[in-house]
């Protein structure tokens, strides 16, 4: 699949196939990820594959009502970025690690596999973001879930371009 195709044809999907992704694939998807463009060449993402225990923590954090989102997709990856001091630093960082993020899911897509980037609000809370151990000094950016995909998704429509890029003179 080329690139245009696979931009066009990525989807969020919310129910998987119970098999997680296997450790080679998330280490692809991480590598290809380390190459999103960044400033200074900080790396400033960082990615943690909750395993049962991690994913138990995080449940019990949400609460029942929230935890029943945390068992869509069989894979579950918390992302985060490294704050910085220098505000611009710490804005060029965010943005190069949400570039990082969309190319985990992009990756996933051409190799078959659904994803689903949310931000819980657990997350936001000091049991949700120890669950994950996501540490001081560093901002979430949401959990990624992926997996194998059940069921297909047509595309939502998307605004003209007209009403997204201008042309300065």
């Amino acid at each position: 699949m080329d690139l245009n195709e696979l931009i066009r044809t990525r989807r969020t999907h919310k129910a998987y196939a119970p098999a997680p992704v296997d450790r080679d694939t998330l280490d692809e998807l991480f590598e290809l990820a380390r190459w999103a463009p960044n400033h200074n060449l900080t790396n400033p993402w960082r990615f943690r594959v909750l395993g049962r225990e991690a994913l138990a923590r995080l449940k019990e954090a949400a609460g029942p009502e929230a935890a029943a989102k945390l068992d869509r997709a069989p894979t579950l990856v918390a992302a985060s970025v490294v704050r910085d001091e220098d505000p611009v630093v710490d804005e060029e960082n965010f943005a190069a690690a949400s570039c990082a993020v969309y190319i985990v899911l992009l990756a996933a897509h051409a190799r078959g596999l659904g994803g689903y980037w949310r931000t819980p609000g657990v997350l936001r809370t000091d049991a949700g973001r120890a669950a994950c151990g996501i540490v001081d000094g560093e901002r979430v950016l949401g959990l990624i879930h992926l997996g194998e995909s059940r069921g297909e998704k047509q595309p939502p429509p998307r605004s003209p371009i007209e009403e997204i890029a201008t042309y300065l003179p």
